[in-house]
């Protein structure tokens, strides 16, 4: 597998790679990218973003044409987010 990886810090996920932990039966890894890009849009997650220009979108594109594999979150602030009620009916 050919992940990008962030270069400042070992603590943080591409939001691809954080959908990925997320996922569960009931929620697709495509679903969990979804609601992230969302709430980061939102501003209700912290994230290190990169955005697509229009020309440049690669599948199906995310909420605020999000990156998802070169948008960075850091995992206290994943944690803080979930804690906080964010991704609600995780199973």
């Amino acid at each position: 597998m050919n992940t990008l990886q962030p270069q400042s810090s070992e603590t943080s996920l591409s939001l691809h790679q954080a959908a990925q932990m997320l996922a569960t039966s009931s929620l697709s890894v495509r679903d969990a990218e979804v609601r992230l890009a969302l709430a980061i849009d939102r501003g209700e997650l912290v994230a290190d973003i990169l955005r697509w220009a229009t020309e440049q979108w690669e599948g199906e594109r995310l909420e605020g044409n999000i990156d998802r594999m070169r948008t960075f979150i850091e995992r206290a602030d994943l944690e803080a987010w979930l804690s906080a009620g964010g991704l609600p009916n995780r199973a």
